[in-house]
C-alpha cells in the first residue's frame, strides 16, 4: 500500500525500476493500482528468490522519472493555454503522459488552426521561460474548489484532493508526478493536431530532449 514508485493513474503511466535485496534482484517494468489501496510492481526476478518478509530495498528509474515529470507538467500548461487560446468551452476528455511524449483530448468544434496552434505553443513558452514553482498541496476538495481547481474528466476524487499550481497560470487537481519548475521542461513541441471523435480534437508534443 505504500511504495515510491509510481502507479499508473489519471493517465500518466507507472514507474519502472528494481526491486532488491543482497541476494536477490526484481526488475520492475510496470507498476499499477489493480485495486483501491493496492500498488502492484509488475516484472520479473533476475536472480534469486524473493519471499513474504524480505525487506527490499526500492530504486525508481529516475531518468524516465523525469522525462515523464516534464511531459505531464507540459499537460497542465497547455490545457490552459487551450482554454485561453479557443475558449473555456474546452475541456479535458482523456490524457496519456509518459517518459517519450504527451497526447491531451479536448472539446473542440473544429480543427485547431496553425494559428492558434502557434499561440498556444507560444504561451506554453512563456510560461516555461517565466521558470515558475510548481506548487502542490493537499487540502479538502471545497478548499479546492474555492482555489479555483479544475477537476478532470474521468478522475474520481475522495475528501482529501491534491492540487497543482502553477502561479497565475494554471491550478488542476492531480496525483501525478510534476516538474519541480516550468523552467525544467525546457523545449515543448506541439508534433500533431488531428479528430479522435466527433466534437472532440487531439493534440501530441513533445518536451525537454
Amino acid at each position: 500500500d505504500q511504495t515510491p514508485f509510481y502507479g499508473e493513474a489519471g493517465g500518466q503511466v507507472g514507474d519502472t525500476g528494481a526491486l532488491s535485496t543482497a541476494s536477490m534482484s526484481f526488475q520492475v517494468t510496470d507498476t499499477q493500482k489493480p485495486v483501491d489501496g493496492l500498488i502492484a510492481h509488475i516484472g520479473k526476478v533476475s536472480n534469486g528468490t524473493v519471499s513474504v518478509g524480505d525487506t527490499l530495498t526500492h530504486s525508481v528509474d529516475a531518468d524516465r522519472r523525469d522525462r515523464i515529470r516534464l511531459n505531464h507538467t507540459a499537460t497542465h500548461l497547455l490545457h490552459a493555454a487551450l482554454q485561453t487560446v479557443l475558449g473555456d468551452h474546452v475541456m479535458q476528455k482523456g490524457s496519456m503522459v509518459n517518459d517519450e511524449r504527451l497526447r491531451f483530448d479536448f472539446s473542440h468544434h473544429k480543427a485547431v488552426t496553425r494559428e492558434e496552434l502557434s499561440a498556444i505553443e507560444s504561451m506554453v513558452y512563456a510560461e516555461v521561460l517565466r521558470n515558475q514553482a510548481v506548487g502542490t498541496e493537499e487540502c479538502s476538495m471545497d478548499d479546492a474548489v474555492a482555489k479555483g481547481a479544475m477537476a478532470l474528466f474521468g478522475e474520481k476524487y475522495g475528501d482529501e484532493v491534491r492540487v497543482v499550481d502553477v502561479p497565475g497560470f494554471s491550478t488542476e487537481l492531480c496525483g501525478g508526478t510534476h516538474a519541480r519548475r516550468t523552467g525544467d521542461i525546457g523545449l515543448f513541441r506541439i508534433t500533431s493536431e488531428s479528430s479522435v471523435a466527433a466534437g472532440v480534437r487531439r493534440i501530441e508534443a513533445e518536451t525537454g530532449m
